[in-house]
């Protein structure tokens, strides 16, 4: 299929066997009811289970619809995931959501929406729904909210959503500058774009936590890393103030 598309929807791919088949079948009514064209491409970084053959699988039984998928040859972690599917559109607006729904694909027109409105950047920004079992994951997701933009000095509600959208030649500039290919790449890539001047917008959405889903997070551990590249971001984050937004041209060469 060579005719153009409105949207490219990357969904990265580690190890979604359990869930892959349903998440794309609800992925693929609501953006079938939208009135716009889409593709999506599925990025794998090294599953270790059947998650591969499932892409292949779910591909074969969507002929009519536009979609492919990149294989990584090694673990390159979620932001590189994403990274390497915007790269691969060829649609004005990119985005990806996380495959496990936590967050519902039904709010991809709202952000869409907001692209063609004039946004540069749109993101789901997370309402949680009310959980004692999960308190610990919301207090560290408003901490670590709360300490991003006092440290970095920026407005951003909720940086490390997994659901953001972009108007593609904006930001491909910005996936060249990103250093962390890990979760780290959410705060990045976001601070970045504030600090070039670009339009932002945060769309909220409501958050169910899936009570099948076994977290990866260890609190103390990821705190205290997310803590130590914050501060290393902080001198970053100052030295592109200095530079407006972009970052200071190598010596010998001259700035556009």
């Amino acid at each position: 299929m060579t005719e153009p598309v409105d949207l490219t929807l990357v969904l990265a791919c580690y190890n979604e066997e359990p869930i892959i088949e349903r998440s794309v079948r609800e992925i693929v009514d609501i953006l079938d009811m939208a009135r716009f064209r889409y593709e999506i491409i599925f990025v794998d970084d090294c599953s270790r289970d059947r998650t591969r053959e499932l892409i292949d699988h779910i591909i074969a039984a969507y002929p009519d619809h536009r979609m492919s998928r990149i294989f990584h040859e090694h673990n390159v972690g979620r932001g590189g995931t994403v990274a390497d599917g915007i790269r691969a559109s060829q649609a004005e607006f990119a985005g990806f959501i996380d495959i496990d729904l936590e967050v519902h694909a039904r709010y991809i027109p709202s952000c869409v929406l907001a692209l063609q409105q004039g946004a540069d950047v749109v993101t789901g920004l997370r309402n949680y729904k009310f959980s004692l079992r999960r308190m610990d994951r919301y207090f560290m997701s408003r901490g670590y909210a709360w300490l991003m933009r006092t440290l970095l000095e920026v407005p951003i509600q909720d940086s490390e959503t997994g659901y953001k959208f972009f108007r593609r030649e904006k930001i491909l500039p910005v996936l060249n500058e990103i250093e962390d290919t890990r979760w780290f790449w959410d705060t990045e890539v976001m601070v970045r774009s504030y600090l070039r001047g670009y339009k932002i917008a945060e769309i909220p959405c409501l958050f169910q936590r899936r009570p099948d889903k076994v977290s990866t997070v260890n609190s103390l551990r990821d705190t205290w890393d997310y803590f130590i590249k914050l501060w290393r971001f902080r001198r970053v984050v100052r030295a592109l103030r200095a530079h407006g937004g972009v970052p200071a041209p190598a010596k010998g060469v001259a700035s556009e």
